[in-house]
């Protein structure tokens, strides 16, 4: 079937499910799709200083990027980079260490947020080599499949800028927005501006399609969600519909619960990723609101065998007949055997609705 022409574009069976048309077979891709359960990965990765370098590095990310879709041949390909290149292009130092993750100078009153204000005039080109990176890309996919360039939700970012790292109870990022909610909101607003402008230049390299991870919406209460999660990403997605109404916007909060639904309701958010936890019931509930994306247990990915085909195959039969992107309720994990997620990508080509 000859795909529809917008604008004189060809539009990608990838970008029209995010719009709401339901195709015969759910179009997929898979979170952290290219990393380190594939060992071509781990061998291009090996020729960079460090995984900072590794993501500035356009020749290098952009091989990653196209590694999975070599042997898997996915709907989209998504960026090889990482959502903390936004406080790296402020001017926050931000490292990776062996078996710690990041590691990232803490940022936690008034004064470090004004640091990072002055940094926004060299944000673009600090993180210019990611753009170069989109263009690469863009220039060397199969004429069907779509690319999906990114960026961390403000809050979420914020979290690691704030705790310096990964964090168990994220303490010191809810006592700053308690304590000093002025400071913070200046963070937060800085962040909007940052994550805006660097979606905004993806899609002029290239990206067809933007997704907006907030791994860590979850751990706040209702009302905090709505000023730190809803709100952001709200400006977020209106900045990008006002010069780009034709790019779909997928936002990603995991761990909300209930709070899901409102996420759904944000203007202009084209689809929904779901985590592993949210039921399929209350997932086609929320796809007669969008289109959802999810949501695969990781885990059983890295099981295979009768267990992937059962769990995948719920998940089809559940949301299939609907506007749907097939993906994991969060990322690949470096256990995974390539052979099952060649053999997901099988059961997911062979499916069709009934």
């Amino acid at each position: 079937m000859r795909q529809p022409i917008e604008n004189g574009i060809r539009a990608k069976p990838f970008v029209r499910s995010l719009r709401g048309e339901v195709q015969a077979r759910p179009c997929f891709w898979l979170m952290r799709q290219a990393g380190r359960y594939l060992p071509e990965y781990r061998a291009t990765r090996a020729q960079a200083k460090g995984f900072v370098d590794l993501c500035l590095r356009p020749d290098l990310a952009c091989e990653i990027t196209l590694q999975p879709l070599r042997r898997y041949a996915m709907d989209a390909a998504i960026l090889f980079s990482d959502i903390l290149m936004v406080p790296h292009g402020l001017g926050q130092k931000l490292e990776f260490r062996e078996g710690e993750g990041p590691v990232l100078e803490p940022v936690r009153d008034a004064g470090g947020v004004a640091k990072l204000e002055a940094g926004l005039a060299e944000f673009s080109e600090r993180v210019g080599p990611v753009y170069e990176t989109v263009s690469r890309v863009a220039a060397n996919l199969p004429d069907a499949t779509a690319l999906i360039g990114f960026a961390g939700a403000p809050w979420t970012v914020a979290t690691y800028m704030v705790e310096g790292g990964t964090s168990k109870d994220f303490a010191n990022v809810r006592l700053f927005a308690y304590r000093d909610r002025a400071a913070f909101r200046r963070l937060i607003d800085l962040l909007v501006e940052a994550t805006t402008v660097y979606l905004l230049r993806q899609v002029a390299a290239g990206a067809e399609a933007l997704q907006l991870f907030d791994t860590w919406a979850g751990i706040l209460p209702e009302d905090e969600y709505a000023e730190w999660v809803l709100g952001p990403v709200a400006r977020i997605v209106a900045a990008i519909a006002a010069k780009h109404p034709e790019i779909p916007v997928v936002f990603f909060p995991k761990g909300s619960g209930l709070l899901y639904e409102k996420a759904a309701a944000i203007p202009g958010v084209s689809a929904l990723g779901l985590d592993t936890a949210v039921p399929l019931e209350f997932a086609r509930r929320l796809q007669q609101r969008t289109t959802v994306q999810g949501n695969l247990d990781p885990i059983v990915l890295t099981a295979g065998g009768e267990a992937l085909d059962r769990a995948a195959t719920r998940i089809l039969e559940a949301l299939g007949g609907g506007p749907f992107v097939f993906n994991l309720g969060h990322g690949v994990i470096p256990q995974t055997p390539p052979e099952n997620v060649g053999r997901l990508a099988d059961l997911i080509r062979s499916w069709r609705r009934r």
